[in-house]
């Protein structure tokens, strides 16, 4: 049966083996926010946490985008099983260190897919990726401004704690 699909798609096997890792990358990402958000809950970031859960709910959107994407194909998108993630974190500050980090992991592998779509000559998923290219232009922005406040503002002052917690929750509301 697999073969029957695999000769009605014009998913190239190359770039459906990408997509199913971006997928699970994306998936990962919603875990990883997720466990952000709880610890920043229990450390009494209450705004912060809630930017987080948002933005766990916005990979998870981003995951189930391209795991609809390969199916619509005609390829065989394929479940990610859940990684283990960090639950706990040193600092305020290195969640965000974290989130830089794994937004920048994400860029990669999505260029690492357009890359291979242009090798493959697969015009419609390069033109579907790029909604990821721009996305991540904006997450990677947005982890960097959070960094930058944690420079401006002192977390160790009376109130930097509090400061940074309602500032951070503000990021990306602009747009």
């Amino acid at each position: 049966m697999k073969d029957l699909l695999r000769r009605n798609s014009s998913l190239h096997e190359g770039v459906e083996k990408l997509l199913n890792l971006q997928s699970k990358i994306e998936s990962d990402a919603s875990t990883k926010y997720l466990a952000m958000a709880a610890w920043l809950d229990r450390n009494g970031f209450e705004e912060t946490a809630a930017y987080m859960y948002k933005q766990s709910e916005e990979e998870r959107e981003h995951f189930l985008k391209v795991f609809k994407y390969i199916t619509e194909m005609g390829g065989i998108a394929i479940t990610p099983e859940v990684s283990q993630v960090q639950q706990e974190f040193d600092s305020f500050r290195e969640v965000f260190e974290i989130a830089l980090q794994n937004e920048i992991a994400v860029t990669n592998t999505v260029n690492k897919v357009i890359a291979k779509c242009r090798l493959e000559n697969d015009y419609a998923t390069e033109e579907f990726m790029m909604w990821y290219v721009k996305e991540q232009r904006e997450e990677e922005k947005n982890a960097r401004r959070a960094l930058e406040l944690f420079d401006l503002i002192d977390e160790d002052s009376a109130c930097g704690k509090f400061e940074l917690d309602k500032q951070i929750a503000k990021i990306g509301s602009n747009e």
